[in-house]
This record gives structure tokens, C-alpha cells and sequence, in this order.
């Protein structure tokens, strides 16, 4: 298909209003400066930047923007001359229900814009600045050299991209290269299944129109002023409506009419407000940039009030990509954590997803159960839990059953985790506490009582690994989800009829299947005989921590269990890395976290799978995000831990690590949590209780201690275990703990480096 070629440059009486600012900040990008006193946050996000001093070439090299909907991505367009600047947008897909979502509700491709220089590119110096979420630098080619500056605005949803060639490179232009508007999934794709019409493309837009209805258009438009040119371009999508090109043009008319300055100024500052709510600070500062990287990518990828993410979030990988839709297998469930420990409720499209669209969970009960009290939620989906075509969690004890029958209580759980770190009982209330039980009725169905007297739970599939009655990934999430009613309907004050059956639920169901020597088993006469990349038949462990290390009865059996799933890892994938060292520290194993994190960060090429170059991540062909953003949750789960009812300081910190400091890091509880550590000590910890929940701190601090409120007055505390104490904190208090006769300074601080790291990117 012909690209559109023709650059349109507005020449209106905006241009003259805004042409004194558009020769400041919008002229080149500065590199961020490292020193930033009384900003740390600045200061460690300037740290993380990315650098790229080679011309990144492909999806897993390029540097990524985005605003939790539009995104664009960087790199070497098909020629030496060009640059390519990849599109995407997370609520553009398919409408035609009628098949499953991959292909029917599938995420569509849209296009690249392409950037033409007269010589051919020799080097590139490029900087993403995280604090700014901003990209910029210089392109030098045989004939010039371009400086530039990128951001997809954080309000406006328009990549705004601000450039100013040298003499040679005057004639660079920017065209539009849209692509085919299909899916690109080939498994169980229909013989019948055709590509959307050809796109309608015109002058400085490309409508691309569905057979479904509705539609989607990329726009852009140009303004030069003097040697300076800044483009704005953006994709708007509509169904079943047809305002998405009215839209899409509306929206770079309206950037470009804005004063340039004013609308950097608007989007740096929800991004630099977003990197001050919380602070991480380790002496590994591989692990400490890799942290700062996942905040900002999370942040590009998700909105509570947008879709949750798929396998690419806002980034379509252009080569290879299988994964169009939303996995809820796994995929959802392992990135949406961080949200709720960083503190960034704004990011929690999960809660929200099941607060707007629960409804449409009833099509993915197999027909004969859907009795409007029953519940699940087939994979893969689209961001509204749509399955597509007839496809369901299937039948357990039949041929039909499938691995899908947990997905929607295991998405729940990270509706109880957001509930725990907020205490906002509106959560359980509205969308917990109803979607839950339907959820848990599917399995009523399926639960019958043996000659033993226990609930036993008939054939299902442990995720990605084999058969097996009692699965005990189903039973986990059973388990969880029984009790976690009871519990709820206590917390709510309900005259709840259901009480007794689910706590005879969660009295009655039989007890994982076990080997004496390798822990707890797939299900009932099935054990793990190979490598296993997925964690199913540990959820009990982690994430869940229905097993505690607190309890010594519980450790044999999280120690065998782990051990020989972790004996054979030779089919194990990103994530199992990243799961791995969260279970090493909620198993008090600082020194094996560490080394299950580093062997990911490292980028060791597993199972065709691999950590690549901008932190995104590759399994074989295909590409997703979710395995990074999971190991960000693991550094956390070294320096915090909030469960079981003991907020614990440095729980897994390495003996390498003598320093660390972290600020606003949020924990179950609704506890907002300030700590360092110098020199191998816990030099001080700061809590604010946000809901007067009891506290029990296990504070690290050496010896004896002072606790003391925000204004230095003592706070009544007592003992509560070895290294524990329990203060009663009022909603809204705050108790700082020291060591006896201790005044440290409070601040968080970039804690000294142990040795040199690279930049992540592609540093020269």
C-alpha cells in the first residue's frame, strides 16, 4: 500500500500566537542532569534513564512512550534514510464477535509514521528521560543532523514530536505507512475469517473502517516556525459510532493551536507528580534502574479508567505476534501487584475492569451453567471480558474442561490485593465482594463430597502442565476465595445466608495432595515430573500466602515444594524467574532472591525466552511486557512485606546490600512506609496509617528503640515477638521508630552505588 507522502504544515493565526514558545523547550531535548538536591526522586528516575548511542533496529531495542493508551515506539525504519515511529493504541481492535477474542475482538496493527532524511543515518544519540517521559536527542545522517524531542502527551493522547534539521536535512519529511487491519493470530484462525476493508487515506489521515462497524483514523499535521517543526499525530477509534476521524483530527488541530511550552509543562508534571509517590533506592543500581524503568513502563502501559494490558501493551510488535488479546491465565494477574506497593491506585484498571464490565463474565460459563448467579472468565479475552465466538472455561470432569477455570479468581485476587492496600471498603463492597461469589459458585457446581467426607473437586487442567482431579491450583484459589468471602461479609456487617456454606467450603476441602520427599503435587496422583515455567501448583505459596515462614510447621512443605519445582528450570520463562525470587523472600532467602533476580536482569537466554535490551520482553516469536514489570514487584518484596498482618522492614534485603532507602512504598494495611538502611543497619522506619488498622512492625532496628510520632512526642508500643513490636497507630497517625537515642535524617536519599552498571538501552 502506498504511503502518504505529502506533509501538511498549518498556517494559522496559532502559529503566530505560540511561536515564542515554541522556540524554547520544544527545540532539543537536554539530557537530564544526574544531580538534583532536594529532589531524589528526579535524581534516581535521571539515574534510570535510557540511552541509546546505536540505532535500535527492532521492537525489543526501541525506546517506548505512551499514556496508558496511545503509544509509539522508535527505531530504524526500511532504508538507511528513514526512521520509523511504530503506532499503537490499546483500545483499537476488532468487533466481530463471533469469534474468540484473538481473532474476532483482536487488537489491530494501525500503521508506522516514517521520517525521510536526505543521507543515510550514521549515529544516533538519544535519551528517554523517565521523570519527563520524554525522548530526545540527535539523528546524523551522511547529509546532516536532526535534534529532536518526543512525547505522546500525557492529557492530549497526541505524540507531539518537535525537530530542527541542520541545513542538510531541511527536506526531511514525514509520511504514514498504514497496515493491514487484521489480526495477526494464526491459532484457530476460521478459513472464512477476511482482513477489514482497505483504509481510506487521505489528506494528513488514514481511516481505517471495520466490517464490524466503527473504525479508527491516524491523523497528523505539521507547523514549522523558522528552522523548528513540530509534529503532532494521534489514533482515535469509535464503535459502533464513526467519529473517530472527526476526532483524530480535532485532536492534533487542538495540540497544535495549544501553546507548545504550556503543553510540555502539563505533561511533565503529571509525570513527575506520578515519580514522587513512592521511592526505591538500592546499592545495585542494574536492579535499581531496571526498578525505575517498570514504574514508568507501567505507567505508559495502563489507566485505572483504560483497558488492562495485553501481552504489548500500547507497543504492537509488528513481526511474529500471536498474542492480540488479554491473557488472564497468568499475564494480568502478575503485572497489576506493583500498582498497589508503588502506590499508584491511578494505574488499577483490573478493579476497575470487573467494576464496569462484570456482566459480560456470564459468557464465559459453559451454557448449561449460566444460571445469572454464576460467573467465570475465559482466555484469551478483549479489555470488556469478552471471550468471542462459543469459547468457555469448559466443564470440569469432562473432555471439554480447560485451564481456565481459576483465571477469574486469580484476577480477583488482585481486586483483594488493591482492597488490602487501601482498605477502601467501596472495593469489596461493589466489586469484590458480588463478582467473587458468582465466581465461586461456578466451582459449587463441581464439588462433591467423598467417602472421606473432604470436597473433592473432579478433572480440571493445572495451567500449562497436565490433568489432575483436586488440582491444586484450583483448589488454592478455592480456598482463597471461600474464606475470603467469610471474611468479607464480616468486614461489611452482612446478613449473608452463604456464610455457612462457604466457611464449610473452606473447612471441608480436602488438603493438597503431597509427596513426602517433593512437596505438594499437581493434583491427586499427579506430581511435577518435568520442568514447569508456570507456578500453578504454587499459588498456595505466593502470591496467596495461605503458608506462611512465620509459621515453622508451614516451612517443610513450602521447602520441599519450591525446591524441586525450582530443581529442573530448564523450560522456566521470565516470569518464573521473577516468582521464584518473591518466593525466596517470603521464604527468608535474601541471598537466593537476589540470584533468582539477577539471572533474569542479567539476560540469560532460557527457554528461547530473554530480557531484551529496552526491558521489554521475547518469548520465541512473540513479545510481551508482563514478565518485567513482575520483577519490579520482586525487588519490592525484598525491601517490604505487608501480609499476614506484620509489615516487615528489609524482610530479604542481600547481606551485599548495606544500603537502601525507600520512600511511599505502600503495604497491605493502607500503611504508607518510609525506611533506610546504612551500613548494614536499619537506620530508621516511618509508617502512616492511613485506616488505623493494628499494626505489628517487624522494624529491623538494631537493640533497643524509640518510637516517636511525626512531632517527636513518644508513642505507646509493646512487644509482639522477637524483633516485633505492636503500636497502636489512629487513622491518620504516623510512628517513626529509631534506635534508642536516634535522630536520623528522614529523607530518602540514592543510596551509594557498589559498582558500576550500564544504561539500559543501547549504550555504546
Amino acid at each position: 500500500m502506498d504511503a502518504v507522502s505529502r506533509r501538511t504544515v498549518l498556517r494559522s493565526a496559532s502559529v503566530a500566537v505560540g511561536a515564542a514558545a515554541f522556540g524554547g523547550l520544544w527545540a532539543r531535548a537536554a539530557p537530564p542532569a544526574i544531580g538534583h538536591p532536594g529532589n531524589p526522586h528526579r535524581e534516581v528516575a535521571a539515574d534510570a534513564r535510557m540511552v541509546w548511542q546505536r540505532l535500535p533496529e527492532n521492537w525489543q531495542e526501541g525506546p517506548f512512550l505512551a499514556n496508558g493508551y496511545f503509544g509509539a515506539q522508535v527505531y530504524a525504519g526500511r532504508t538507511p534514510e528513514t526512521l520509523k515511529v511504530m503506532l499503537s493504541h490499546t483500545q483499537v481492535q476488532d468487533q466481530r464477535i463471533q469469534w474468540e477474542a484473538g481473532i474476532g475482538l483482536s487488537r489491530l496493527p494501525i500503521g508506522y509514521l516514517t521520517l525521510a532524511f536526505a543521507g543515510a543515518v550514521t549515529a544516533v544519540d538519544w535519551t528517554l528521560d523517565l521523570y519527563n517521559a520524554e525522548l530526545g536527542g540527535t539523528i546524523t545522517t551522511t547529509r546532516g543532523s536532526v535534534a529532536f524531542s518526543a512525547v505522546v502527551h500525557n492529557d492530549l493522547g497526541v505524540l507531539l514530536f518537535s525537530m530542527t534539521p541542520s541545513a542538510g536535512e531541511k527536506s526531511a519529511a514525514w509520511a504514514f505507512q498504514p497496515l493491514e487491519s487484521a489480526t495477526t493470530r494464526t491459532v484457530r484462525k476460521p478459513p472464512e475469517y477476511v482482513a477489514n476493508p482497505a483504509p481510506e487515506v487521505a489528506d494528513g489521515y488514514c481511516a481505517q473502517p471495520m466490517l464490524a462497524g466503527g473504525g479508527y483514523t491516524t491523523a497528523w499535521r505539521e507547523r514549522s516556525i523558522g528552522s523548528r517543526r513540530l509534529l503532532a499525530a494521534t489514533v482515535a477509534y469509535s464503535f459502533p459510532g464513526t467519529t473517530h476521524t472527526a476526532d483524530a483530527l480535532e485532536s492534533v488541530e487542538k495540540a497544535l493551536a495549544a501553546n507548545p511550552d504550556a503543553l510540555l509543562a502539563r505533561h511533565r508534571r503529571w509525570w513527575n507528580d506520578y515519580h514522587r509517590r513512592s521511592f526505591v533506592s538500592v546499592p545495585d543500581k542494574q536492579v535499581q534502574r531496571f526498578y525505575w524503568i517498570q514504574l514508568y513502563k507501567i505507567a505508559a502501559a495502563t489507566r485505572a479508567d483504560g483497558p488492562v494490558v495485553s501481552e504489548w501493551g500500547p507497543w504492537f510488535p509488528e513481526v511474529g505476534n500471536s498474542w492480540t488479546a488479554v491473557w488472564w491465565n497468568l499475564n494480568v494477574q502478575v503485572t497489576y501487584p506493583i500498582v498497589n506497593s508503588s502506590n499508584h491506585p491511578e494505574l488499577d484498571a483490573v478493579t476497575e475492569t470487573f467494576r464496569r464490565d462484570h456482566a459480560n463474565l456470564e459468557t464465559s460459563v459453559p451454557p448449561a451453567y449460566r444460571d445469572g448467579d454464576t460467573y467465570a472468565l475465559s482466555h484469551p479475552g478483549d479489555w470488556r471480558l469478552r471471550p468471542g465466538g462459543t469459547r468457555s472455561v469448559g466443564v470440569p470432569g469432562t473432555t471439554s474442561k480447560t485451564d481456565q477455570t481459576g483465571n477469574l479468581l486469580w484476577g480477583l485476587h488482585n481486586v483483594w490485593l488493591a482492597y488490602r492496600h487501601h482498605l477502601d471498603r467501596r472495593v469489596l463492597r461493589d466489586v469484590l465482594y458480588p463478582t467473587l461469589a458468582k465466581a465461586l459458585n461456578f466451582y459449587r457446581h463441581f464439588l462433591v463430597t467423598g467417602p472421606d467426607g473432604l470436597l473433592h473437586l473432579p478433572l480440571t487442567r493445572s495451567p500449562e502442565y497436565a490433568d489432575a482431579p483436586d488440582c491444586t491450583y484450583d483448589l488454592s484459589l478455592i480456598r482463597w476465595a471461600a474464606r475470603t468471602l467469610v471474611d468479607t461479609a464480616r468486614i461489611l456487617r452482612l446478613d449473608e445466608p452463604r456464610v455457612p456454606i462457604w466457611q464449610e467450603i473452606g473447612t471441608k476441602l480436602v488438603p493438597y495432595h503431597e509427596d513426602p520427599v517433593n512437596g505438594v503435587l499437581i493434583g491427586d496422583g499427579v506430581p511435577l515430573a518435568a520442568s514447569h515455567r508456570h507456578f500453578s501448583h504454587l499459588l498456595w505459596l505466593y502470591p496467596l500466602r495461605e503458608r506462611v515462614w512465620d509459621r515453622p510447621a508451614d516451612r517443610d512443605v513450602m521447602t520441599r515444594t519450591f525446591d524441586h519445582w525450582a530443581a529442573d528450570q530448564s523450560a522456566w520463562h521470565g516470569y518464573s524467574y521473577a516468582a521464584a525470587s518473591s518466593m525466596k523472600s517470603v521464604m527468608d532467602a535474601p541471598e537466593e532472591a537476589l540470584r533468582y533476580l539477577k539471572f533474569f536482569l542479567d539476560r540469560n537466554v532460557v527457554a528461547d525466552t530473554e530480557l531484551t535490551a529496552n526491558t521489554m520482553y521475547r518469548e520465541g516469536s512473540n513479545f510481551a511486557i508482563e514478565s518485567p514489570i513482575t520483577a519490579a514487584q520482586s525487588v519490592v518484596d525484598m525491601l517490604m512485606q505487608g501480609s499476614g498482618g506484620v509489615l516487615k522492614i528489609f524482610p530479604s534485603v542481600s547481606a551485599t546490600w548495606r544500603d537502601a532507602s525507600i520512600a511511599g512504598l505502600r503495604a497491605e494495611g493502607a500503611f504508607l512506609v518510609d525506611a533506610s538502611r546504612r551500613d548494614g543497619r536499619t537506620e530508621f522506619v516511618r509508617v502512616h496509617s492511613e485506616a488505623g488498622e493494628p499494626l505489628v512492625l517487624q522494624h529491623g532496628v538494631t537493640g533497643d528503640v524509640d518510637v516517636r510520632d511525626e512531632h517527636g512526642r513518644r508513642l505507646p508500643w509493646r512487644p509482639a515477638g522477637p524483633g516485633r513490636i505492636a503500636i497502636g497507630l489512629r487513622r491518620g497517625g504516623t510512628a517513626v521508630v529509631t534506635p534508642r537515642g536516634g535522630r536520623p535524617d528522614c529523607a530518602p536519599r540514592d543510596v551509594p552505588a557498589l559498582g558500576l552498571a550500564p544504561a539500559w538501552g543501547l549504550p555504546s
